[in-house]
């Protein structure tokens, strides 16, 4: 396995660690809604190309809540691998979990978690550490640190051990990586509709406005205009 080898539905893994509200709470790295639909767009992708994926939470009855629903909603079969410790590697079920994948070719295992400072950094600095045919890749716009220094130096921090910084939408198109791969085009253009923004709003425009393809939704009849009549004339 090669960090030049790019990603693919083949020899990747996904883990989300500790994607729970009071954890969400103490991010202020970035917008907490764009957060959550990064997670959730980042977990759709992963459906959409068949990517095993490792749901982690942190003392969730205590202290940090149950997962987002929005999340657990893409994984219903899903287990959920609860810890102690803050740094996932220091629980079996997560290893065993890991190592399993990994064990199918999938070593390339890209993260998204709370906090990146805490959670990410020490996972991912211990897995490659007692693994290192792993490739960790963090995925920057789907994890969230206490303050915007806070994720960037941890960030820093990674990158410097060998973690490759990525975004959510760079994976699903990585995972994609060819129109011509009809199979998967339709669900990933729907995905960036529903969570790639601007993007999406293109993809709209592209299809009803150039191609002359039906608007996703039925609405009432488009009226007017109708311009006012000014002091009764």
């Amino acid at each position: 396995m090669s960090k030049l080898e790019v990603l693919t539905p083949k020899n990747s893994q996904l883990i989300f660690i500790d994607q729970q509200p009071q954890m969400a709470f103490g991010v202020q790295s970035m917008d907490r809604q764009v957060l959550k639909n990064n997670v959730v767009g980042l977990a759709k992708a992963a459906k959409i190309f068949n990517i095993p994926t490792t749901i982690t939470t942190v003392e969730t009855l205590s202290f940090s809540g149950h997962t987002f629903p929005e999340l657990l909603a893409v994984y219903p079969e899903n287990d959920i691998l609860e810890r102690s410790s803050m740094n996932s590697w220091d629980d079996q079920n997560v290893r065993d979990a890991l190592d399993g994948h990994a064990a199918q070719g999938r070593k390339k295992i890209v993260v998204s978690g709370l906090w990146t400072e805490v959670c990410n950094t020490t996972f991912a600095l211990s897995a490659m550490n007692d693994r290192s045919d792993f490739e960790i890749y963090m995925v920057a716009d789907a994890s969230g640190g206490t303050t915007a220094d806070a994720h960037k130096y941890a960030m820093d921090r990674m990158v410097q051990a060998g973690v490759i910084p990525v975004t959510w939408q760079q994976v699903l198109l990585e995972w994609q990586r060819d129109w011509a791969h009809r199979e998967t085009y339709d669900a990933v253009t729907s995905l960036a509709k529903e969570h790639s923004g601007a993007y999406g709003m293109g993809i709209d425009y592209a299809y009803t406005m150039v191609h002359d393809a039906a608007e996703r939704v039925t609405h009432g009849k488009r009226i007017g205009p109708n311009p006012a009549q000014i002091n009764g004339k």
